[in-house]
């Protein structure tokens, strides 16, 4: 943790249908935005601590749906816009689909920089340059 500030959030609990599939799309993209992946865990470590853990549960039923109740979608950051502009080159190829291609880099209004992608299961992240 930096500054001797607690984190915002301490974890995320990920459910997935397809966890190899989940795992190599979740896994670069937490990558590329700093997270480490933890040996022999599914869960991936961001340097302020906050981790995500990702598993395919027997409780749960249904297809992920963000636009019904629930988490719409995640934001992560990343430092740069270069770094930004490299996970939208990079993206197709690990199994993610960009929404709102034609408003790149400013989808979110025009003082925003991000990027905002869909997972073969529909999950939603923002990737936003910055704090």
């Amino acid at each position: 943790m930096s500054r001797g500030m607690p984190r915002a959030l301490h974890h995320l609990d990920l459910w997935v249908d397809d966890v190899e599939a989940a795992e190599g799309e979740w896994g670069w993209l937490l990558a590329a935005c700093g997270w480490q992946r933890e040996d022999g865990m599914l869960s991936w470590q961001h340097p302020d601590g906050t981790y995500v853990f990702m598993e395919h549960s027997p409780d749960q039923h249904g297809e992920h749906d963000r636009l019904r109740p629930g988490v719409n979608h995640l934001a992560l950051t990343v430092g740069t816009r270069a770094g930004l502009d490299r996970v939208r080159a990079e993206s197709t190829e690990h199994g993610w689909h960009e929404l709102y291609a034609d408003r790149y880099p400013h989808a979110g209004g025009e003082q925003h920089v991000a990027l905002y992608l869909a997972s073969s299961e529909g999950f939603e992240v923002e990737v936003v340059v910055g704090d």
